[in-house]
């Protein structure tokens, strides 16, 4: 009798492999897994190995199994760029978003000319909303890679989310840009060139390059979100204007006298109004200024800000403002989950007038503390219908007869929209009566309501 014939286990491991890698083709990919990890078990070739396992594993999603092959492999090959741009995707899968950036961090400078390692990078941070590093890798990998329409999109993406839909048509308002221009330039006028100006909410920069252009010598500007700052900083720039305009990437309740600002400024301008007047904490901004960073007889601009309005009646707006019988069913309850402001374009939104214009709240700017107020008003109803609520638009003084608004009769471009501020139901009035409502501010948002009779 004879003895068998003894396997060489480096030949094992070898027929292992293939045989894992046949199966892998085919798609057979449990059979393929037992493969590789016997080729594994005789310690053969693991660096060409554990890659292909780790990539099966990721078709099977097994994340963290994958994750564990690609430590093994990284365990032997501290800087293998696959292994860690592949381990930084693992970890983003698998929710960890710190260790995923800072793997695919170390992977971009390992092999720091990679455009889908630098690409995938910026995905992740862009997950974590770190937007302007963001957009700065992915401004990198186009330049590695300038035909990469998947980056360019991802820049063009990120940048305009950046951005309310409506500051381009904002920029682009003539008349609101003049009005703004006139009040800066009798400020300097008055003020003098030296006089420090604080640019709060900068956006593009216009406003302190208005007062640069002014003759202001000294303008520094504060926007809290980066990648608008990075973006009014390079417009500064562009515009020559460097050498007097600082933006800083912050709020202005980050800013301080010794630190941003040498000294506490003599003008402010700042247009943060929203077209509710308030939803961007507008009086929480105005007082901390006063407060910390403005000279005590600082001019302000604007200095005042109204919001105007009229009682309203519209069929199409009441179709977003309430619900009754639908289906036949009454699901009139669910009004009461309806948005209380709608924002509207006035001259191209049907609805009718009831009541003549109102100043509804006004704002004194200048002033350096507000508390809510709540009054009553009585409206004057000029027409008979079924009113929805008060269609509100902005008054804005700016100074001694500068002044601009979107009075919804005659405003038809630019950024500021009207808003409807809905009642909790409609409310049928007649010519010749009042409507008694509550007006007021809670310092975040205009209160509107209709009182009980």
């Amino acid at each position: 009798m004879t003895d068998p014939v003894s396997t060489d286990p480096l030949t094992e491991a070898r027929a292992a492999l293939a045989e894992a890698m046949a199966l892998h083709e085919q798609g057979k990919l449990e059979g393929a897994e037992a493969g590789y990890r016997a080729a594994l078990a005789q310690g053969y070739r693991p660096a060409d190995v554990l890659p292909l396992l780790a990539g099966l594993l990721g078709r099977l999603t097994r994340p963290e199994d994958a994750l564990a092959a690609w430590d093994q492999l990284l365990a032997i090959e501290p800087d293998h760029a696959v292994a860690l741009h592949e381990k930084g995707l693992t970890l983003h899968w698998l929710g960890r978003t710190a260790e995923a950036i800072a793997t695919l961090e170390r992977t971009c400078a390992v092999d720091p000319d990679n455009p889908i390692a630098i690409g995938n990078l910026a995905v992740v941070l862009a997950d974590a909303g770190r937007n302007l590093e963001a957009l700065q890798h992915f401004r990198r990998a186009l330049a590695l890679q300038p035909d990469n329409l998947h980056l360019r999109h991802q820049v063009r993406r990120l940048g305009s989310g950046s951005v309310p839909f409506w500051h381009i048509p904002m920029m682009n308002d003539a008349p609101r840009n003049d009005a703004f221009e006139d009040a800066i330039k009798a400020a300097i006028a008055v003020a003098g060139p030296d006089a420090r100006v604080l640019d709060i909410g900068a956006g593009s920069g216009l406003l302190s390059l208005m007062a640069a252009r002014a003759g202001a010598q000294k303008v520094v500007a504060c926007e809290m979100e980066p990648m608008i700052a990075e973006m009014a900083q390079h417009i500064v720039a562009q515009n020559g204007y460097a050498d007097r305009v600082t933006v800083h990437a912050k709020p202005s309740t980050e800013l301080a006298v010794g630190a941003e600002l040498d000294a506490p400024a003599d003008i402010l301008v700042s247009e943060i109004l929203s077209s509710d007047l308030l939803t961007e904490k507008v009086l929480d901004t105005f007082e901390d200024a006063h407060r910390r960073l403005l000279a005590p007889e600082a001019i302000v601009i604007p200095r005042a800000a109204s919001a105007m309005g009229c009682l309203v009646a519209s069929e199409n707006l009441a179709d977003y403002a309430f619900v009754g019988a639908v289906s036949g069913f009454d699901l009139s309850a669910f009004t009461a989950f309806a948005p209380q402001r709608l924002p509207i374009h006035g001259t191209m939104t049907g609805w009718e007038r009831l009541s003549d214009d109102l100043e509804l709240v006004r704002l004194d700017l200048t002033q350096k503390k507000h508390d809510a107020t709540l009054a009553r008003l009585s409206i004057p109803v000029t027409a008979s219908g079924r009113a929805i609520g008060i269609v509100q638009w902005m008054h804005i003084d700016l100074w001694e007869g500068v002044t601009f608004d979107n009075h919804p009769d005659r405003y038809t471009d630019g950024g500021w929209l009207q808003v409807l501020h809905s009642f909790p139901e409609p409310i049928d009035v007649a010519a010749g009566q009042t409507l008694d409502i509550a007006v007021g501010h809670d310092r975040i948002t205009l209160i509107l309501l209709p009182l009980a009779e």
